[in-house]
């Protein structure tokens, strides 16, 4: 198993919600986060004022799956969520050892 964690723009999470639910993906968290990459963050004017902003929003999906489907996953997020543009986001995939399901008990993909 394995657990892929996407950091995208906010306004691509209708896009790469609609991609996974069309590979059958079953369940995803999301979380609103703020950092930075290579972009450091930008500057913008306020009412005249100019102020910089060095954390930008973005969104982190996590998302575990099977083996199998770990390619499907990231491929679907990746063309959902692609502009070109700096700030796209990251993709990381990490080794998942165990899932419980709590309201049952089940371990292991079952659980997912």
């Amino acid at each position: 198993m394995k657990l892929i964690i996407a950091i995208i723009q906010p306004y691509k999470m209708d896009a790469v919600r609609e991609a996974l639910t069309e590979i059958s993906v079953s369940g995803l968290t999301v979380s609103e986060v703020r950092g930075y990459g290579r972009q450091r963050g930008h500057t913008e004017v306020y009412r005249g004022a100019e102020y910089t902003i060095n954390y930008v929003p973005k969104l982190k999906l996590e998302i575990a799956v099977d083996d199998d489907k770990v390619d499907e996953v990231v491929d679907a997020v990746t063309r959902a969520a692609r502009t070109g543009k700096v700030g796209d986001g990251k993709i990381f995939v990490i080794d998942l050892d165990a899932v419980t399901r709590i309201r049952t008990g089940e371990t292991g993909v079952q659980a997912l």
